[in-house]
């Protein structure tokens, strides 16, 4: 196992990728924040919507939005997360505040006074943390595929069904073997994640599984990739992860958009309804059935269409 803080081998080959879906072009930057570099992809020009990837992908999952979110007027920036893509592999930092320190300075050093943040999965986790530990940074929020933490660690612990459904999480807990089952036979198990959590109509083809299993591939990436949600189980009763919680009780002040798709397998749909008990702001929930745990590549359209519209409209109803 290659040393966490190992810098990637040529990871330009595998994240970053020039051309999106329609043709266009984005612009690749490294930025400093939070005392590591970050790896963003850009697109357009406007308000800052800043999208955050999930597990087991990297900036690319938003390739459908990006171009759709310039049509519409914003400057689309995706960031890899530490640790994934092409930003640092430091050899810590990923527990969930620190996570959320690096999206804010990102913000910063991007020179926008907020943004938009749209967040899948763990990036809907550390999404839900930087709008409640920095609120004049958060312009508005929009989370797909993940329930609020203070929603999710209960639910974990006391929900026989939801605490199923996140079995992986459990698995990460063992030490090595998640980062050797992630990258085997040149990371075969990243793309039956991606079609096993996918909804029925199908999730992101051949294609994109196999440029997700390449980034996984990349030295350190499995490890990096895994260590959040072992701090997320192994703080449940520790201070740290105590004081994170109460952390949390502060609700988040800035309209929310929560997207979830009704065939979710990972997060289930009950659990994910919970959270608006945490915002005091205007608050919509759309469910899009049919949709597994990706609506945002399952139905690309779809997604971007709701994303668009809930950004653009100056005044969103709870």
């Amino acid at each position: 196992m290659t040393d966490p803080a190992t810098p990637p081998a040529q990871p330009a080959s595998a994240v970053r990728i020039d051309e999106l879906p329609d043709g266009r072009k984005v612009i690749h930057r490294d930025v400093a924040a939070n005392g590591a570099r970050f790896h963003i992809a850009e697109l357009g020009e406007g308000p800052l919507v800043l999208l955050l990837h999930g597990f087991p992908q990297f900036w690319w999952t938003w390739r459908h939005q990006m171009g759709a979110l310039a049509d519409a007027g914003f400057r689309a920036v995706a960031m890899d997360l530490r640790g994934v893509g092409g930003s640092d592999r430091t050899p810590r930092g990923y527990d969930p505040a620190n996570l959320a320190l690096d999206i804010t300075g990102v913000i910063r050093s991007l020179g926008e006074p907020d943004a938009a943040l749209v967040g899948h999965d763990l990036g809907g986790y550390l999404a839900w943390t930087a709008a409640a530990m920095r609120p004049k940074l958060v312009r508005r929020l929009v989370v797909a595929s993940m329930s609020h933490p203070r929603r999710w660690r209960s639910s974990m612990l006391s929900d026989f069904r939801q605490t199923s459904a996140g079995s992986h999480i459990w698995g990460f807990q063992r030490p090595w073997v998640p980062e050797r089952q992630l990258t085997a036979d040149d990371g075969e198990l990243v793309g039956r994640l991606i079609r096993e959590w996918s909804g029925p109509g199908g999730g992101p083809d051949d294609e994109a599984v196999e440029v997700y299993r390449r980034a996984m591939c990349i030295p350190s990436t499995a490890h990096c990739a895994v260590e959040p949600y072992r701090w997320m189980v192994r703080s449940l009763l520790r201070p740290d992860g105590l004081q994170f919680n109460r952390r949390m009780r502060r609700p988040v002040r800035v309209p929310t958009l929560h997207l979830h798709g009704s065939l979710d397998p990972v997060m289930r749909t009950r659990t994910a309804a919970g959270s608006g008990e945490y915002v005091e702001a205007p608050y919509r929930w759309r469910l899009f059935d049919g949709l597994g745990h990706f609506p945002h590549e399952e139905d690309p359209a779809a997604f971007s269409a709701e994303l668009v519209n809930w950004l653009k409209d100056p005044e969103p109803d709870r």
